[in-house]
């Protein structure tokens, strides 16, 4: 499963590579990290929707993880990735938003790996 993780922290792709190790060295999962919401599109547009999955950071510097989730949900249909979002702030102002938009699912940060590989499996 191809997963496309985008966030502007950088150490958010070590982080997974650590606690997806296994995953990642059997094959099962894919990560793709983008460090923005433009950055995220573009890396769509060449994967050719590949990713099963977008995990997307809210708030983030230039286009907003709300302002992508946008644009993926009006811009790729065929088949519709599922979209979790990620977020330092468990407001419900962000959560009401995110689902309005579309958002498959929400995440807040510090990010549980557990429960994270949990709805993993169920996907697969």
């Amino acid at each position: 499963m191809k997963i496309l993780v985008v966030d502007d922290e950088q150490d958010v792709k070590v982080l997974f590579q650590q606690r997806f190790r296994k995953e990642i060295r059997k094959g099962e999962l894919n990560f793709v990290f983008a460090f923005s919401g433009e950055e995220a599109l573009e890396k769509m547009e060449s994967m050719d929707q590949e990713a099963v999955l977008i995990l997307s950071d809210i708030n983030m510097p230039g286009m907003s993880g709300l302002e992508l989730l946008k644009k993926i949900k009006e811009n790729y249909v065929a088949p519709p990735p599922v979209v979790m979002m990620v977020t330092a702030y468990g407001d419900e102002e962000n959560r009401n938003t995110s689902k309005a938009l579309g958002a498959d699912d929400f995440l807040t940060k510090p990010l549980d790996f557990n429960e994270l590989k949990t709805k993993l499996k169920d996907m697969v």
